[in-house]
């Protein structure tokens, strides 16, 4: 029996710390939301500063632990792998930001989250030379259904002000996180999770600022109090705190609990622009939000529990 089912009591916490990190990250959009309507920060600046923090947090964290030599080991033994993944990281996170601007929380959430699995179930298939069940044919027609009724709500009803816009950069965004997500996926037996989140958060921290300061806008609305304590939300609770919450939960619980933590972003960033943004998908939105959350779930369930290591959401 496997050890895990032994000690309920642990797993059932596991799994809260899973769900906390899918909520958490459900807020992301919300946030930057915040943000924009007390400064004209660009969503680069935003995404910039929300992965400073969390290095800063992730690095403090690290020293506390004492574990700062895994993290130059990994560093030096994967130098390249790590700054691909770094750089990744922080592209699919600015492009998903621009996209919420564009075109709003829900669709920008709904169509990167749903997009990545896609695209990582056909580049499993083709890096093993098989060719994908018929369930797996199912669920990837249901998730590009769900892609086309959500594409066609955000343009009708223009949740945004560029829809069009936005969904092309949340497929950008979801493109670039699965790519990211291969890329990165052998460094997860390198080092420890905790460790391996630090390096590529700090790269991708670097990456941004420099662009950022290039751009001459990294200390833009700083001034403003609102949008300053809006920023340490999303660095130390979206950011460092969910991906801890997200992997501490992975200890306790079998992997395939993972993709609670990714319905829940979904539908977490569906109420809370329901609620605070007024955001309405309409009845195909609706039903192409429904459609996504299937295929995401039909496409985690086998991985995640044969595995037992999924990548976290943006």
């Amino acid at each position: 029996m496997d050890r895990l089912s032994t000690t309920p009591p642990r797993a059932g916490f596991g799994l809260l710390q899973i769900c906390l990190a899918g909520v958490l990250w459900g807020t992301g959009g919300l946030g930057v939301q915040v943000i924009r309507d007390e400064v004209p920060m660009s969503v680069l600046t935003i995404s910039a500063w929300r992965m400073a923090i969390a290095a800063a947090v992730l690095l403090v964290v690290l020293l506390v632990l004492r574990q700062l030599p895994s993290l130059v080991a990994l560093v030096r033994a994967h130098p390249s792998r790590v700054v691909l993944v770094g750089c990744g990281t922080a592209a699919y996170q600015a492009l998903y930001f621009g996209s919420v601007v564009a075109v709003g929380v829900s669709v920008s959430t709904v169509v990167s989250l749903g997009l990545a699995p896609v695209l990582l179930t056909v580049a499993e298939s083709l890096r093993h030379q098989t060719t994908p069940s018929r369930s797996q044919v199912l669920v990837l027609v249901v998730a590009l259904t769900g892609l086309v009724l959500v594409s066609v709500a955000a343009g009708s009803h223009e949740p945004g002000p560029h829809p069009t816009l936005g969904v092309l950069l949340a497929v950008g965004s979801g493109a670039t996180y699965a790519v990211t997500t291969v890329v990165g996926r052998s460094l997860t037996r390198a080092t420890t999770p905790l460790t391996l989140t630090t390096a590529t958060t700090t790269v991708g921290a670097v990456a941004l600022m420099t662009c950022a300061a290039f751009g001459g806008s990294l200390t833009e609305g700083l001034g403003n109090p609102t949008a300053s304590l809006t920023l340490v939300y999303l660095g130390v609770f979206t950011m460092a705190l969910a991906y801890g919450l997200f992997y501490a939960g992975l200890r306790t619980v079998p992997g395939s609990a993972a993709v609670i933590a990714t319905l829940l972003e979904p539908v977490t960033a569906a109420v809370v622009a329901a609620i605070w943004l007024d955001e309405r998908l309409g009845a195909g939105g609706v039903v192409g939000t429904a459609f996504i959350l299937l295929a995401v779930a039909g496409l985690g369930r086998k991985p995640a529990a044969t595995t037992g290591v999924v990548s976290p959401a943006p």
